[in-house]
């Protein structure tokens, strides 16, 4: 195929997937509208029964509350969704790994704490800065974290390491929770794939297209049991070594 041919074939594919992603970024806001509608009125239904403690109030009291955590969900599902059709223009600048990721972990402290989790950061000084979107690639650590965080249910140990390899900046984040199954680990990142009844299969393939479009890429590795280790690889370009 010509350079043409596929500049041209390239640029067919970004018109496509925009418009796509632009029919779909519709279609969800439509389905949010009503679906805030429905919450909003649940919630006053709910206030109207604060009071009741007939049978019949507590049975409607447990209805509303199954519904009010489907609808919770379906939230949930439509922010995912048009967090990953939105077009991915990145606001980049040149960071610091490292100090990215410590910054982050800070903000995480709280949370790991009451879900008795041990946060262990070893991350190199002193690494060439990347370009990055700080925004987005925090996007990147949260998913990940949230992941491994409900992955260790009666508490853990979280890691997180930064190193250079090659002409590539390195994170990994490692938990000593469950685990996935090897015929899982093939699907993780497929889109509405998820093993959790709650999730909504959008946050690893969000993670992997942010991820891509820095021009990085990302591994998993897993055993049952024994928790998971997923690997990030972002280029040093040649102003990367500037400071």
């Amino acid at each position: 195929m010509s350079s043409k041919n596929k500049n041209d074939r390239e640029e067919l594919l970004r018109r496509n997937y925009a418009e796509i992603a632009q029919l779909a970024g519709g279609l969800a806001h439509e389905i949010r509208n009503p679906l805030s509608t429905i919450s909003l009125n649940l919630g006053v239904l709910s206030e109207d029964l604060e009071d009741g403690d007939t049978p019949r109030d507590l049975r409607m009291k447990r209805r509303i509350e199954i519904i009010s955590r489907e609808c919770d969900h379906l939230e949930q599902i439509l922010s995912d969704f048009l967090r990953f059709t939105t077009g991915m223009e990145l606001e980049t600048q040149l960071c610091d790994l490292s100090q990215l990721v410590g910054s982050f972990i800070e903000s995480q402290r709280l949370e790991a704490d009451a879900r008795q989790i041990e946060i262990s950061p070893h991350l190199a000084p002193d690494l060439p800065r990347v370009h990055l979107d700080p925004h987005q690639f925090r996007q990147v650590l949260l998913n990940l974290t949230l992941n491994a965080m409900q992955a260790m249910p009666e508490g853990g140990v979280l890691e997180f390491q930064t190193f250079l390899q090659a002409n590539e900046v390195v994170l990994q984040i490692i938990d000593n929770g469950d685990g996935i199954s090897k015929p899982a680990q093939k699907k993780i990142f497929d889109l509405f794939y998820s093993s959790k009844p709650e999730g909504s299969g959008l946050g690893l393939p969000t993670v992997r297209k942010i991820i891509e479009a820095h021009h990085g890429s990302i591994q998993c590795e897993s055993e049952p049991g024994r928790g998971t280790k997923f690997t990030v690889f972002l280029p040093i370009t040649l102003d990367s070594q500037e400071k």
